[in-house]
């Protein structure tokens, strides 16, 4: 059964793929899965319908058969756990894939999440340029750490995998900041990730969609 995902309508990243949808995009890409795509709109986004799939009305969601996930982790760990290609086979190296995932998510996401919220909503306020510049300590802080860890290798742990998926994701909010190319290992790593077939498939779905709303306006 094809499975059905939910992306914006009308993605405020203006085609860069930097929305989660894009995450699940590219790991079906990666597995050879087809999925449908289904757009929503933000008023859709909070109606009973969709929040019967995600209960904080965002994207993506992911249908298949009885099986109905929200958050995007989540659902690019269903897809590598069901078909063959972003998880390793070795028990070990497995579970530590799954643990970047977790990395890109709780650890290193955060920070880089707080950079836009302090420089688009909270820009404004008083106190937001004395703020700032702590944002970025913390994110430069995940950073280094990371840049450390991944050294020359070219992926986070052996083969290409989910976590570096995950991850690398993580990291291109980053670009239109500036800050990535402080990190040229991490720069290199992004690249990588970017030049990937499976991403580039996914990358122009995502900006077709883009395109054609903007061919509605």
């Amino acid at each position: 059964m094809t499975p059905i995902i939910t992306a914006f309508e009308r993605s405020p990243d203006r085609g860069q793929g930097l929305a989660r949808d894009m995450r699940v995009r590219w790991a079906l890409e990666e597995v050879g899965q087809p999925c449908e795509v289904r757009l929503v709109s933000f008023e859709a986004m909070k109606q009973p319908a969709h929040l019967a799939l995600h209960p904080f009305g965002q994207i993506p969601t992911y249908e298949e058969g009885d099986l109905a996930l929200f958050e995007s982790g989540a659902i690019v760990l269903h897809i590598a756990e069901r078909h063959a290609g972003l998880l390793p086979d070795d028990a070990n190296a497995r579970a530590r894939a799954i643990a970047w995932m977790f990395a890109a998510l709780n650890t290193v996401e955060p920070p880089i999440l707080e950079l836009a919220i302090a420089k688009f909503v909270e820009g404004d306020k008083p106190w937001s340029e004395q703020r700032l510049p702590l944002v970025k300590d913390r994110i430069r802080n995940r950073l280094q750490q990371l840049s450390a860890r991944l050294g020359d290798a070219d992926w986070l742990d052996g083969a290409f995998s989910a976590g570096d998926l995950m991850m690398v994701h993580t990291l291109l909010r980053l670009k239109p900041s500036g800050m990535l190319g402080e990190f040229p290992t991490l720069a290199a790593y992004v690249a990588r990730g970017e030049a990937r077939p499976a991403y580039q498939r996914a990358f122009d779905a995502q900006l077709a969609v883009f395109s054609a709303a903007q061919g509605k306006l």
